[in-house]
């Protein structure tokens, strides 16, 4: 799966969980700043994991501060 792909999932899961206006959401949206708190960015997780598939390690899940920390970390979960 091609990063742009994991991104465009990425930007509508989170529009679609926190509310936000995905035309405003980029690889560098902090989830700090929509206003996410740690349940939100626990149920984000969960959303990317049933999309994808696959289950993101727990190096990683500490690490996602950004879209892109997020699209970053599914691409290493899928072997991208």
């Amino acid at each position: 799966m091609e990063r742009s792909d994991i991104l465009a999932k990425v930007v509508s899961l989170t529009a679609d969980e926190l509310e936000a206006d995905a035309a405003g959401l980029d690889e560098s949206t902090e989830f700090k700043s929509l206003g996410a708190d740690s349940f939100d960015l626990l149920e984000l997780v969960t959303a990317f994991e049933d999309e994808f598939g696959s289950t993101l390690d727990d190096d990683s899940l500490q690490k996602i501060q950004t879209l892109g920390d997020a699209v970053d970390a599914i691409a290493s979960a899928l072997g991208a």
